[in-house]
């Protein structure tokens, strides 16, 4: 007769049956109704001679907490062969502490074929360390389709580090609805596929307060994790939920991701709150993430304390946001004592910046070691500096790297700067590809020079687009002279890289812009941009509008420019306004401006303003 054990089955949720607590109050009060007569029937059966009788009965008052009117109908069961009694048994003395007895009663009931008490034999084999019996027993209980065996095994083998006799019974007990068993099935796929992200437990979702995450696609072989991820998730797996939104996140679907989160979150997840505030910050609403940041630190999540620092930070609120820090750190989060460093050297507070900073350095962050660096460098102690440089650049920091290159060009190493600035371009830093891409071209490899160039100026750097524009430009053949009337000649690509700069506030690509627009007749275009080129200070490009606005008339207006320019050491600009002021008879002014060209050169142009400065002498001394 087997009836219990496998049918009641005490075991689902571990060696404890537990009422589920999940009905309706009305529907509570028609089982209770329900189980009082079911129970009522089983005694009078139990008292008949009934074994199936007595051994559901005994399991009744089991689940009910009543051991001593358990035990006595157990007792009979077992004694009556019943193999459910026995592992119900068991589970009642194991209850009472009486372990040594309890596995003699499993032991009777899996040697039975009860896998139930297999399972139960197994973990307490496992609890006294036997690992060989607890294989044995858990294997029987597995084999015969145990979920919990399944799951119990695969764990017993995780921890002697068989892999895939773990992931075997793993994916057995997921296949059958475990949902612990189908989240560890999950994340051993996300290892096994480099996709850990955190390392502990985490989802891999742990972001800085300005950082957003990248949306990328579908990640190879992710499928499979991702179906166990929800798997488990439906099954209300909390972490399970939290992975599962990491993942739809990174992929861009960031509805699914914030229900998923949300889900999870309100499971008492942190990390979930942490992250869902993250999301709602990124789509506008700071008020809303500031709830869940709020929810998630006050469960001791270290990253949501450090979001609503830097939130209050951005508010003007620095005591509060050094109290979040503060807390961020007292949770273990390292970047606590960072954002402390860098808010007290926004402050001005040099002193405890270095002292924060050191903190979270000497715990590994690598981001703090490399801003003690840059304080130590400002601080005149470039011998200080330099080992935190390194530490920081081992650890991964690209800004660490660059920063060492910068150190050592300092120093006239170039050798040793340039790999440092490879390294840090390598990992995509842009002032360092466009630092190598130079380098490059001192050394002649316009090839290489060409490609750390593009990469730099891909990167945003206007330097970068200037000199690759540059090296472009040298290549071309010259243009044709621009007729007028003729069609418009189509821009080139070292344009587009001249024009990309000066967009961005290059002042030679500006320069260059303006005259590249005069040979195609575009005098418009032409004055525009030396015109904002002048206006940021640019000499040449003062001296260039003053020119375009001569040829188109406008004398008065060409010599405030010249004046501008040749006031910033321009003797071309000078050489100009000692010929209109000479021109105009103010002789006097046109000498002065002789002699500032003169000075100011270059050669050929100091020597025809000494004639020019000569000949005014001349005349006023006649």
């Amino acid at each position: 007769m087997d009836v219990m054990g496998d049918m009641v089955n005490l075991f689902e949720t571990g060696r404890f049956v537990q009422p589920s607590g999940r009905e309706e109050a009305g529907d509570e009060a028609q089982e209770a109704a329900d189980e009082a007569a079911e129970e009522i029937r089983r005694r009078l059966a139990a008292e008949a001679g009934d074994v199936e009788a007595m051994s559901v009965l005994g399991a009744m008052l089991l689940r009910r907490g009543d051991l001593d009117g358990a035990e006595s109908h157990l007792r009979a069961a077992t004694a009556a062969g019943d193999r459910a009694a026995a592992n119900n048994l068991g589970v009642l003395l194991h209850q009472r502490g009486y372990a040594d007895e309890a596995a003699g009663w499993w032991r009777i009931a899996a040697v039975a074929g009860s896998c139930a008490a297999a399972h139960a034999l197994g973990r307490h084999f496992r609890e006294r360390g036997d690992e060989p019996a607890a294989e044995y027993w858990l294997r029987q209980s597995a084999e015969q389709g145990h979920v919990l065996g399944a799951y119990a095994l695969a764990d017993l083998l995780e921890h002697r580090g068989d892999r895939a006799g773990a992931e075997r019974w793993m994916r057995a007990a997921a296949e059958r609805g475990h949902r612990e068993a189908a989240y560890r099935l999950a994340r051993a796929l996300d290892r096994r596929a480099g996709r850990d992200l955190d390392g502990d437990g985490g989802a891999g979702v742990v972001r800085s307060a300005t950082e957003r995450t990248p949306r990328t696609g579908r990640a190879e072989g992710s499928e499979e994790a991702e179906q166990w991820y929800r798997q488990a998730a439906a099954r209300g797996h909390r972490r399970a939920a939290l992975h599962l939104g990491a993942i739809l996140e990174r992929r861009g679907e960031l509805k699914e991701a914030g229900r998923w989160y949300l889900t999870s979150a309100k499971d008492g997840e942190p990390r979930a709150a942490c992250a869902l505030g993250f999301l709602l910050r990124d789509a506008g609403d700071a008020e809303s993430a500031a709830v869940w940041w709020l929810r998630a630190a006050q469960n001791g999540d270290g990253n949501a304390a450090n979001a609503l620092g830097a939130l209050h930070a951005e508010r003007g609120e620095p005591q509060t946001a050094e109290r979040w820090y503060r807390a961020a750190l007292d949770a273990g989060d390292d970047n606590g004592a960072y954002n402390l460093g860098l808010l007290c050297a926004e402050q001005g507070r040099t002193a405890q910046a270095e002292q924060w900073y050191r903190r979270a350095a000497y715990a590994g962050h690598r981001e703090a070691a490399n801003a003690l660096a840059i304080l130590l460098l400002r601080g005149g102690d470039a011998v200080g500096a330099e080992p935190w440089f390194s530490k920081a650049a081992e650890a991964g920091s690209v800004d660490a790297a660059f920063n060492l290159g910068i150190l050592h060009a300092g120093r006239g190493e170039d050798a040793a700067a340039l790999r440092w600035y490879e390294r840090a371009a390598a990992a995509g830093h842009t002032e360092a590809a466009l630092q190598v891409g130079m380098a490059r071209l001192r050394d002649g490899d316009e090839p290489e020079a060409e490609r750390f160039l593009r990469c730099a100026a891909g990167g945003g750097s206007p330097e970068a687009a200037y000199r690759l524009a540059t090296l472009l430009d040298a290549r071309r053949p010259p243009a044709p002279a621009h007729e007028l009337g003729g069609p418009a000649q189509e821009k080139t690509e070292c344009e587009e890289w001249y024009e990309r700069a000066a967009s961005q506030g290059h002042r030679r690509a500006q320069v260059r812009v303006g005259m590249l627009a005069a040979a195609r007749g575009d005098v418009v275009e032409a004055a525009r941009w030396y015109r904002e080129a002048a206006e940021a200070g640019s000499r040449n490009g003062a001296f260039n509008l003053g020119l375009l606005l001569a040829r188109e008339g406008s004398e008065p207006e060409a010599v405030v420019w010249w004046r501008r320019a040749a006031d910033a050491g321009h003797g071309r600009a000078a050489l100009r306004l000692a010929l209109v002021y000479a021109r105009r008879g103010e002789l006097d002014e046109g000498q002065r401006w002789a002699d500032r060209a003169v000075s100011l050169g270059p050669r050929e142009v100091a020597e025809r303003a000494a004639r020019l400065r000569d000949a005014l002498r001349q005349e006023l001394s006649a």
